[in-house]
């Protein structure tokens, strides 16, 4: 009995530690540019406002855009097109050169 109570204890760990990062901000598809927003290579990240920190996100998106260039912040959408119920919130950056 103790090796079954110990195996659903290790299952039920590996359950919990895989949730937690279902919940980690991850890359989708950008918003297209509208006008007056920076032409050039975008990035986007799916995330949770609740469970995601404003910086994990701009680390997600600089870690998304080629090197030489910088993430900048361009808008927020909710529309669910591209992102899960869970992390509903679409920040898309500009990835552009640094100065």
């Amino acid at each position: 009995m103790r090796i079954a109570g110990a195996s659903v204890a290790s299952v039920v760990a590996a359950l919990a530690l895989a949730g937690c990062s279902a919940l980690q901000p991850y890359a989708t598809l950008p918003a297209t540019a509208e006008p007056g927003e920076p032409d050039g290579p975008r990035v986007a990240i799916c995330y949770d406002r609740l469970v995601s920190s404003l910086d994990e996100v701009q680390k997600a998106a600089q870690q998304e855009c080629a090197e030489g260039t910088r993430a900048t912040p361009v808008r927020t959408d909710w529309r669910l097109e591209h992102c899960p119920v869970l992390l509903p919130a679409r920040a898309t950056f500009a990835c552009a050169p640094k100065k």
